[in-house]
């Protein structure tokens, strides 16, 4: 079983924005991230850890300017923690080993798939192509990429 940590040397090497969506909470604005119309089939893991976190077969359109996912990949690599801050009342998306600021969770979601709505920074991601998945340690998660 593969291992997942905050990796501080990998923390050093973040650009600017990834810095400050994993580390100090932020948040890139909305339709600017690499990967909200990421496509491809494959697993979007967390960008400090590697932690796997998101399928593409549970990414859709929610037209929030954010990657959106109905469901984690293994709800034990993310964490849910309230979040008060900006006057609001949220959940907070955090990975569990990494530590790093994800995103939230709404209840405004799909109904036919959960209801959920996980709005996430592709600040904090780095994508894996099913591909590829096999070869960077992610293989026991290919079933669950359609």
């Amino acid at each position: 079983m593969a291992k997942y940590e905050k990796n501080p040397d990998v923390v050093a090497a973040l650009d600017e924005m990834q810095y400050y969506v994993t580390q100090q909470s932020g948040t890139e604005r909305p339709g600017t991230g690499a990967l909200l119309y990421n496509k491809d089939r494959g697993i979007y893991v967390d960008i400090v850890s590697g932690e796997p976190l998101f399928a593409s077969s549970d990414k859709y359109e929610s037209g929030c300017g954010w990657p959106s996912f109905t469901k984690p990949i293994d709800p034990a690599h993310v964490s849910e923690l309230r979040d008060t801050t900006h006057g609001m009342i949220r959940t907070e998306v955090r990975s569990t080993h990494g530590d790093s600021h994800l995103g939230h969770v709404f209840d405004d979601g799909p109904r036919d798939r959960g209801g959920l709505r996980y709005c996430i920074n592709s600040a904090s991601l780095r994508f894996v192509p099913f591909e590829d998945m096999e070869a960077e340690g992610y293989g026991d998660y290919m079933d669950q990429v359609e």
